[in-house]
């Protein structure tokens, strides 16, 4: 025992000088501060609240890597309590000719698990296998609208009861959307706010709001001021306090029309919901590329964009961002240790000071044969995840000296049994998904 707590102490040092270089060499986040005036004052107070948020943002560390999780792409998940529920999507070389009931997927974040829930044995009630659909809580549901199979779009609204693990479709009232894909959700208070989308029937992208009250489960089209955000499919809405903040998304040059000139537009514009009325701020700081199929996420009062896809500039992105509402800057966030590759697609939810991320697409190496001219790349030249990834906003010194045990690789048997637990769980793969078959 004496042994090991030598060789632990020792590459704990070693561990923690060589995460201290990081953070004093790496220009870890180029701070904009937006032009400044008369008010010096506040100024100042909101560049010192900046700066400690810098601070804290340098130990931002990313802590797992597991595989065997679920291989999917474009599907939709929640954190509901310290569980990550994962509705549906779809994986290259399955067969969806037929309709079959959507999968649900459950990672336990204490113990980095993924379990397949059972299917319920009253189908009527569970939605059909989707992608492009939105998933958001409110309580201990989960509530699935919108979406599409190869047959075609849907605007039932279905509720997953994360306590039972049962599907039911609550009755609404007033005017529901046409049903759609790509679309964004949020909830602010007890009400679902959706946004955009592609609208099947319409044969166009979508701009208009409509918004679904939980307690009276009643739909209501919400007449806007303001000039709303461009026609677009997945982007991502986020809220922030009673503000609705829309970023990213395919647009086309033709506005509603799909005519393959498409735009990605890179501005932000927030709902204020009390009013109604779009707001678009100016921005500051280091804007990051339009795309689609990101992901959007809230920490700490702050919105943070992860990855994406830009079909102008055919890149997938593995970058991160984030956006302070108060000062309207943006900044490119930097993290420590390796983290996800570039992909687009994928689920971000956080727990806590942890954001877990999986699945998603990526490029294969381009092939000699492939058309520079494609907006879009084959299925052929992708290849979909089934990692699990998370990073820590906040780690504890507990956590850093096991990533040091398990990058020194050391003997850990006389370790504490939680300890080898821990570890255990922070190293072993999933079996959820089946082998990675390579096409193309």
């Amino acid at each position: 025992m004496v042994k090991i707590t030598s060789h632990l102490t020792q590459w704990v040092c070693a561990f923690f000088k060589r995460l201290l270089a990081k953070i004093i060499l790496a220009d870890d986040e180029q701070t904009f501060h937006p032009p400044s005036d008369s008010h010096s004052s506040r100024n100042a107070s909101r560049h010192a609240s900046q700066r400690e948020k810098e601070t804290l943002g340098r130990r931002r560390m990313w802590t797992v890597r597991l595989e065997g999780g679920p291989r999917r792409v474009n599907h939709a998940a929640v954190a509901i309590n310290s569980r990550i529920f994962s509705f549906g999507g779809y994986c290259t070389g399955e067969d969806y000719s037929t309709r079959k009931p959507i999968d649900v997927h459950v990672l336990n974040t204490v113990s980095l698990r993924w379990a397949l829930v059972p299917c319920q044995t009253n189908l009527e009630d569970v939605p059909f296998q989707r992608y492009g659909h939105t998933v958001v809580a409110y309580g201990d549901y989960a509530y699935l609208w919108g979406g599409r199979n190869d047959d075609g779009a849907c605007n039932i609204l279905y509720r997953f009861d994360t306590n039972t693990m049962v599907w039911s479709r609550p009755a609404v009232s007033g005017p529901v959307p046409g049903a759609r894909d790509g679309h964004s959700a949020c909830v602010m208070g007890s009400h679902m706010y959706v946004f955009g989308g592609y609208e099947e029937q319409a044969d166009r992208f979508s701009q208009d709001v409509h918004v679904l009250d939980f307690e009276t489960m009643h739909w209501q089209y919400v007449y806007t001021r303001g000039l709303p955000p461009q026609w677009r499919d997945f982007h991502s809405a986020t809220a922030l306090g009673n503000r609705m903040y829309v970023w990213g998304g395919r647009g086309d040059s033709q506005g509603p029309f799909h005519s393959q000139r498409e735009v990605y537009c890179n501005r932000i514009a927030y709902l204020d919901t009390p009013t109604s009325t779009w707001v678009h701020p100016a921005t500051y700081g280091d804007v990051p590329r339009g795309r689609r199929s990101h992901s959007a996420f809230v920490y700490k009062g702050e919105l943070y964009i992860f990855g994406g896809y830009n079909g102008l500039m055919l890149s997938h992105f593995g970058d991160m961002y984030k956006y302070d509402a108060e000062t309207s800057v943006w900044t490119k966030v930097n993290t420590l240790k390796d983290g996800p590759c570039a992909r687009r697609r994928q689920c971000c939810c956080i727990v806590g000071d942890k954001l877990y991320l999986f699945g998603g697409t990526s490029p294969l190496p381009v092939q000699p044969a492939q058309r520079p001219q494609d907006f879009e790349p084959p299925d052929q030249t992708l290849m979909d995840h089934s990692d699990l990834h998370v990073l820590d906003f906040a780690p504890t010194l507990k956590t850093l000296s096991l990533l040091a045990v398990i990058e020194a690789r050391l003997d850990v048997s006389n370790l504490p049994q939680d300890l080898r637990w821990e570890i255990a769980t922070m190293t072993t793969n999933n079996s959820i998904s089946r082998p990675l078959q390579m096409t193309g």
